[in-house]
């Protein structure tokens, strides 16, 4: 499901991952939302134009010192308007920690403060909103599988019938059982596919990018490396192995945003 076509900023699952964040903003007397993100964050550019659309104002927590010369996603944020604010590595790594967290709600107390993600109720609140669009015959809905959110939602929004497919693209999820209890406040019913995370998150290696072309070439879609290919080799390859019962109706999950490939040396990919 081409979700990354909804939007060419607000792309994929974010839009409904921000969904319920940016109505409490509206609806409430804070300014705008702030957030989290690295440098090629597909969640910062889009919170920064879901925001000037919406006529709010935007901050981003970024990881990492500011830079001499910002990558395309950062100065993206900042055409859309979100002003952005450098964090050490160590201060990004602790950001979940209480007493972080509150020092940000203090600091910016007049914004609507997002997780990175969207790694929220709220946020699973909005991916559930994507079943919606899913017809109701469809026996798998298989999605990249990052901070658990849009895994999350699709299970609080699937039909009894529809069994929830997740690929983590990071190494030694251990404790995605966790995050879904905290997302949902149930129990996790979804299958993993593992090891297919090619190396760790934002890794890649030959064949995963050479799958990327390939795949553009048979079928004219663009992929990113961080999220949408792993879960397309992985859905691939689990269908030439017979993982998936005869008579199944995939639905695959394009979840948008393709900011990481700007990392990539030029010509690597052939979009």
């Amino acid at each position: 499901m081409r979700l990354d076509k909804i939007h060419p900023v607000v792309s994929g699952n974010k839009l409904f991952k921000l969904h319920y964040f940016l109505q409490d903003a509206l609806a409430s007397p804070q300014q705008g939302l702030i957030t989290f993100g690295g440098a090629y964050s597909n969640h910062l550019v889009a919170t920064a134009f879901a925001c000037t659309a919406a006529g709010l104002k935007s901050i981003g927590l970024v990881r990492g010192e500011n830079p001499d010369k910002l990558s395309p996603t950062l100065q993206a944020c900042i055409q859309y308007g979100m002003k952005l604010h450098f964090l050490s590595r160590a201060e990004y790594s602790n950001k979940q920690a209480d007493n972080s967290m509150n020092q940000f709600q203090e600091e910016w107390k007049n914004f609507t403060l997002v997780p990175e993600g969207g790694y929220h109720p709220k946020g699973a609140a909005g991916a559930a909103l994507i079943t919606q669009l899913i017809e109701e015959d469809t026996t798998h809905i298989c999605t990249a599988l990052g901070t658990a959110t849009t895994l999350a939602g699709l299970m609080k929004g699937a039909k009894k019938n529809q069994q929830i497919i997740g690929v983590p693209v990071l190494k030694g999820m251990t404790d995605i059982d966790k995050r879904i209890a905290y997302l949902t406040g149930t129990p996790n019913t979804a299958t993993l596919l593992n090891d297919y995370h090619f190396g760790g998150y934002a890794k890649k290696t030959p064949a995963l990018l050479h799958f990327m072309n390939t795949f553009y070439e048979d079928n004219n879609i663009p992929t990113d490396f961080v999220y949408t290919a792993k879960m397309m080799f992985a859905v691939l390859d689990s269908v030439e192995k017979n993982v998936f019962p005869e008579g199944s109706k995939i639905v695959c999950l394009h979840t948008g945003g393709l900011q990481g490939n700007a990392s990539l040396p030029a010509g690597t990919l052939i979009f």
